[in-house]
Formats: structure tokens, C-alpha cells, sequence
């Protein structure tokens, strides 16, 4: 527990708040399936990064979304969370997701192929 330190906890905080609120409080149909997969907080408590992806793949859009709430989700979060400094809010669309899916692909790809030509050893 020594290891996990203060900004990994308050990261935390905010991924569940910020997922929460995004779910219950925003009605920008941009926003509707963004999922929140990371929040790297900065030593001074100044900044926040928080990383989404959304399923289907319009991220941009998203990204536009989320930047016009982020006001909004920075003042909801000064209720819930007892900070001396409120992070400013950085969204960054989470590209690991994505590309794990492509790698799966290429991989079943791969096997269909071997299955299809099994001398090619």
C-alpha cells in the first residue's frame, strides 16, 4: 500500500467521479458512449489527463464533447472532492483500446490463413 501514492488515489476519485457524472448529468448525445479508461493527475494536483475512448470510433466528436463539459465537470467535482486545487481538465482520446482490437484482428487473420494453408511451415 506504501507505493500507492496520493495522485494515484485522487486519479482514481476522479475517473469514477468524471464517469459517473458523464453517465447521470450530461445530456450532450456527442458524449452518450464515451468510457473513461485512465486519469493521470499531475505532483501539484494542477492538472488532470483524463483518457476516454468511445466504441464507435467517433472520438473527435467526442473530444469536442467532452472539452465544452469540462467546465461543468470541473465545478461538479469541486463538490464531491476535498481538494485545496481543483485540476484543470485535459481530455485525451485513449488510442490502446483501438489498437488492441487491430492487433486481435490481425492475429485472427493470421490464423484463419494458417488454417487455410497449413504447409507453409
Amino acid at each position: 500500500m506504501a507505493n500507492f501514492t496520493r495522485t494515484d488515489r485522487i486519479a482514481q476519485q476522479i475517473q469514477r467521479e468524471i464517469a459517473e457524472l458523464i453517465r447521470l448529468q450530461i445530456n450532450d448525445p456527442r458524449v452518450r458512449l464515451v468510457t473513461i479508461t485512465g486519469v493521470e493527475v499531475a505532483a501539484d494536483y494542477s492538472h488532470a489527463k483524463i483518457f476516454f475512448t468511445r466504441l464507435d470510433g467517433k472520438h473527435e466528436e467526442a473530444q469536442h464533447g467532452l472539452d465544452h463539459a469540462s467546465g461543468f465537470l470541473r465545478s461538479q467535482l469541486a463538490h464531491s472532492l476535498k481538494l485545496r486545487v481543483m485540476p484543470q481538465l485535459h481530455f485525451v482520446y485513449d488510442e490502446s483500446v483501438e489498437r488492441g482490437s487491430h492487433l486481435t484482428q490481425l492475429i485472427d487473420e493470421a490464423i484463419a490463413s494458417d488454417k487455410l494453408h497449413p504447409d507453409n511451415s
